[in-house]
């Protein structure tokens, strides 16, 4: 495949709102060994991406200062010692940055094909979702059949991500969303239980609904006021994965209720962890995950496509409160 020199992509000149981003000209990156260069056709857009643009989140030393975490599209280049992957072989990846453009660079490791059924556009909005659902809840905390979970932000990508996941391995799910039209969405995907946090007191209907049991695992992207929450609703040995802070990560807490009641609490961030864990969790996707997919039993939820063109009314999207589901960029023709 004959590549060109250079390549459009998003940028931002400095940390701002949706309105800062700007389609640029740059040379295409090369593969380092281990390393594909993907035609990029569509770009999932995530919150991360949101807090990057904001100031808030670097990238990690060696990544791309463009945005983007997962893509679709096919390989047009492979460095040395790739193995498994062929130029023109179809693609969706996590990437450690550069996904807001023509060209990006990935470890060959972090590629899985694209899941049967689905378009290059949903399969764009699949990686960044499912590594990190499965990172926290099934290889940090072992969650298993017969368990009860409860997932804030339900309707986002993550939490129906969520949701879906916990109910095809025999869950019993429990989840919270911002409106009534959100939580009847979240049903549909599988919820037994949604919350509409703005009318109700979560916890205490957690409470009322576990018959004041609890339950066994919450996934939180809150934070703020929801950690003493949280630690409230989980059953003894229960256990608490963190991923993200939507409000405040600086909480006043008191320690007993996680000695009293055995607690694990835990947390991480995808993109700083190690090369060798994510390629670890591609492997275990491909094995235990994507099967589901071709199966029936998992959906990607593609709210809306936007133009490369338009990343900014994609970050105004995702940043609405408004929204169910993912966004992906139409990098091909956007």
């Amino acid at each position: 495949m004959t590549l060109p020199a250079t390549m459009r992509h998003v940028d931002f000149r400095e940390p701002g709102p949706p309105s800062v981003l700007v389609v640029a000209e740059g040379p295409v990156p090369l593969p380092k060994p281990d390393e594909v260069l993907i035609e990029v056709a569509y770009a999932g857009v995530n919150r991360p991406d949101c807090i990057q643009r904001a100031g808030n989140y670097p990238p990690p030393p060696g990544a791309s200062p463009v945005l983007g975490l997962e893509v679709a599209g096919r390989i047009a280049a492979i460095g040395a010692g790739v193995e498994g992957w062929k130029v023109g072989d179809g693609v969706c990846a996590l990437t450690p940055g550069g996904g807001y453009a023509e060209y990006c660079v990935t470890p060959a490791g972090f590629c899985l094909p694209p899941p049967e059924g689905l378009s290059l556009a949903q399969a764009a909005c699949v990686p960044e979702t499912y590594f990190t659902v499965w990172y926290n809840l099934f290889d940090r905390l072992h969650f298993a059949a017969g368990e009860s979970v409860l997932i804030h932000g339900g309707s986002s990508g993550i939490g129906l991500t969520a949701i879906q996941l916990c109910k095809a391995f025999g869950a019993t799910v429990y989840t919270t969303a911002g409106s009534d039209e959100k939580v009847a969405f979240c049903r549909t995907m599988g919820a037994d239980h949604a919350i509409n946090y703005r009318t109700q007191d979560w916890a205490a209907e957690v409470w009322r609904i576990s018959q004041k049991k609890g339950v066994d695992v919450v996934l939180d992207m809150v934070g703020g006021d929801y950690v003493a929450k949280n630690l409230r609703s989980l059953a003894p040995d229960g256990r608490l994965a963190q991923i993200a802070f939507l409000q405040a990560s600086t909480v006043e807490l008191d320690m007993r209720a996680i000695m009293m009641k055995r607690l694990t609490v835990t947390g991480s961030t995808l993109r700083a962890s190690p090369v060798a864990r994510k390629v670890a969790l591609a492997q275990a996707l491909r094995k235990d995950v994507w099967p589901l997919f071709t199966a029936g039993k998992l959906r990607v939820v593609l709210a809306q496509t936007f133009p490369l063109a338009d990343a900014a009314g994609a970050h105004a999207l995702m940043e609405s409160g408004t929204l169910i589901g993912k966004i992906a960029l139409a990098v091909r023709g956007g």
